[in-house]
């Protein structure tokens, strides 16, 4: 398995809070990763630490051959790094045209790529279609996910981030996403998902880690995860 992005020895302070304590990981080319643990584990800051939208106190984040940590978060998306963020946060009196076409904001010198981008997320979710041209705040809260997901493709991701994709979404639109982001992987795409749905994370991904109190806990193949007594008792109700 071909590392894609190494994080050795991460810390991340809030001031004097430690959210992240030490932690290592390895996201393997072409696989899902998931980080799972409770409100305030030390997910989201982890996810952000990798975008550069929070600074490592301490530690190594690699992404190929490139250290990340000391680069600014629009070179991050440059190198191809590309996170959905928690909560969506899509730009809603914007269309959502306007929308997807700020996801390739870096690319605006190639703008002829644009069309057939879009065409592209536009297949994988055809309800964006339909919706094109209205207001991004008039959709449902999964059509909202549809749109914050197809906005970080159209960057052309080589690693997408997902921080709690299946946040406020009711069980059929859940399933749905978590179809969609497998089928993104089947086509390549190296996904780190952060995620408080354990069992849904679990049956999409490779590998999975536990996060603790902003330590690692517990590591390996998701098939490990599921059965292991631990993460039974404690987060698949067991």
């Amino acid at each position: 398995m071909k590392a894609l992005l190494r994080i050795a020895g991460l810390h991340v302070h809030y001031g004097a809070i430690e959210a992240v304590k030490g932690i290592d990981l390895t996201l393997g080319q072409g696989r899902i990763t998931t980080l799972l643990g409770a409100n305030g584990a030390g997910k989201s800051t982890t996810l952000l630490a990798v975008s550069g939208i929070v600074k490592a106190s301490a530690g190594a984040i690699r992404f190929d051959d490139i250290e990340l940590h000391h680069l600014p978060p629009h070179r991050i998306v440059a190198h191809g790094i590309v996170q959905v963020p928690e909560g969506r946060e899509i730009l809603t009196t914007l269309t959502v045209k306007e929308n997807l076409l700020l996801g390739a904001y870096r690319r605006r010198r190639h703008k002829a790529d644009f069309a057939t981008d879009l065409e592209g997320v536009l297949l994988l979710f055809p309800r964006l279609k339909e919706r094109l041209d209205g207001a991004a705040g008039n959709l449902s809260g999964g059509e909202q996910q549809m749109l914050a997901i197809g906005r970080a493709l159209m960057a052309r991701p080589r690693l997408l981030l997902l921080d709690e994709p299946s946040m406020g979404l009711a069980p059929l639109l859940v399933r749905e996403i978590f179809k969609t982001l497998r089928e993104l992987n089947e086509r390549g795409l190296t996904i780190f998902l952060v995620e408080q749905n354990v069992r849904q994370a679990l049956k999409i991904a490779h590998d999975a880690y536990i996060l603790e109190s902003g330590k690692i806990v517990l590591s390996g193949s998701s098939e490990e995860m599921m059965n292991n007594p631990r993460v039974i008792q404690a987060y698949l109700g067991g």
